[in-house]
């Protein structure tokens, strides 16, 4: 098992957002022109990549020189152990006000905020009572997020074990007239029992025709001979996420289901075997693309090809025919393909990779040829 990540880390993350700001990279000059001197920020996931601070309430003010937390008293103390490279302080009621105190301090003029994170009520309530300009920008912290240090990487491989164990184990308590409800239960009590703080997603366990369904949910349906069955599920293991699909037979495998697994499974290796950093975002999705619909499944693949993961189960980078994203050495990803057949059945197989110059490294161990369960 894996330690906490080192104090030191947040140090350089605090200091490389705060290097942006004096130098003015933050702002989108799409939406303004302002210099910011100023960056707040309360989605969770930025907060702990960035402080270490995993309470649900905390908003960061990151200035060209300091940084600081705002918590209440719940978490006072533990934003004190866990955000050690930077200040903390109690905010009072409501909580604006201690914000604004502090900006007036520090004659803060611009402060950016992630545009998408943050809601119009929000942002209007902060116009009326924060003491200085707030301007939005890019979430530039979730582009920090994109390139994952060894450490990162270290936990996402016991986040991924753990779904390879899981797997083995559920797999040999599939059977005929078990309900698909059941499997889902089944890999949360072994996730949460080896380790995982909890699931990354709720599970998918879709099968027959639901296998259809790309995020077919896990419901009542009783597995039956001749199934399809697609099984999506991860595990959130110290505040990162994993994430694995794999596809299979209840009985012998029909010849169309063949023909269909062994397309999904053909388009993803041809990804693997050739995706690598400088590629863009779209280029590799086409390599799936292009094969699955080469073989007959065009307008069956509707879904991007994969996304990125780490603090959450969908983050940058994405693998999709819009990504412009240039992919470099450290990104974390998943590689998906997919084929769906209305009122037949699904494939899906997904690993999950970490970019390198020369090619990828994938994490997950599970097997992927055809099981059939007989």
């Amino acid at each position: 098992m894996q330690g906490q990540q080192n104090y030191h880390d947040y140090e350089k993350r605090i200091k490389n957002l705060q290097e942006k700001l004096k130098k003015g990279l933050l702002t989108d000059n799409n939406l303004a022109s302002n210099e910011l001197d100023g960056y707040i920020t309360y989605k969770q996931e930025n907060v702990e990549y960035l402080t270490g601070f995993t309470g649900s309430s905390g908003f960061l003010l990151v200035t060209p020189d300091d940084a600081v937390i705002f918590t209440d008293s719940r978490y006072m103390e533990q934003a004190k152990e866990q955000a050690r490279a930077i200040d903390v302080l109690e905010q009072g009621q409501p909580y604006y006000k201690t914000i604004n105190e502090y900006i007036k301090q520090k004659k803060l003029q611009a402060i950016g905020f992630e545009s998408e994170n943050v809601t119009v009520a929000t942002f209007e309530l902060w116009q009326k009572n924060l003491e200085s300009s707030v301007i939005p920008c890019n979430d530039y912290v979730a582009q920090l997020r994109m390139i994952k240090d060894e450490h990162e990487i270290a936990i996402t491989q016991t986040a991924v074990d753990l779904t390879d164990e899981a797997f083995a184990y559920v797999i040999e308590r599939i059977r005929p007239g078990i309900k698909e409800i059941d499997i889902a239960l089944e890999l949360e009590f072994y996730l949460k029992k080896r380790g995982a703080s909890s699931l990354a997603f709720s599970t998918i366990v879709a099968s027959g025709k639901r296998s259809a369904l790309p995020h077919g949910v896990a419901s009542e349906k009783l597995i039956e001979l001749g199934d399809m069955v697609t099984i999506d599920f991860g595990a959130n293991y110290m505040g990162y996420c994993s994430d694995m699909t794999r596809s299979f037979i209840v009985g012998k495998a029909s010849p169309k289901q063949k023909e269909i697994y062994n397309t999904v499974l053909t388009a993803q290796q041809k990804v693997l075997n050739n995706i690598k950093a400088g590629m863009m975002g779209k280029e590799v999705d086409e390599i799936a693309r292009q094969y699955i619909y080469k073989q007959g499944y065009e307008g069956h693949f509707g879904h991007g090809l994969g996304h990125g993961l780490g603090k959450e189960v969908h983050e940058a980078p994405r693998l999709s025919p819009l990504s412009d994203t240039k992919l470099e050495s450290g990104m974390l990803v998943t590689v998906e393909p997919g084929v769906y057949i209305t009122d037949f059945g699904g494939v899906r197989i997904e690993d999950d990779i970490v970019i390198t110059e020369t090619g990828c490294r994938i994490l997950n161990k599970t097997p992927k040829e055809l099981l059939e369960i007989v």
